[in-house]
């Protein structure tokens, strides 16, 4: 089971937000998924992601988006910004 760590649509027309699901590559894109780990407003620019729980899925073998990849690297909590600097 390959698994992603996407964005998968929500809201209503041109008022869009996104949750950050872990799912199966093969899953539809707004379709079934293992577990939901953020939500990404695009309008606010806000990101609300459960930073541990990314962690695990990527410990675990699952492969982020790039926009999933740009948004976790962007918002990344503190300490951990500090050991990649280090």
């Amino acid at each position: 089971m390959a698994v992603a760590i996407r964005l998968s649509r929500q809201g209503s027309k041109k008022r869009p937000y996104y949750r950050v699901v872990a799912a199966e590559k093969s899953a539809p894109r707004d379709g079934r998924f293992i577990e939901q780990i953020g939500i990404y407003d695009p309008r606010s620019k806000e990101l609300r992601l459960d930073h541990g729980r990314y962690t695990h899925w990527v410990s675990c073998g699952a492969k982020p988006s790039p926009t999933v990849a740009t948004l976790a690297k962007k918002n990344a909590p503190a300490e951990a910004a500090q050991d990649q600097q280090a």
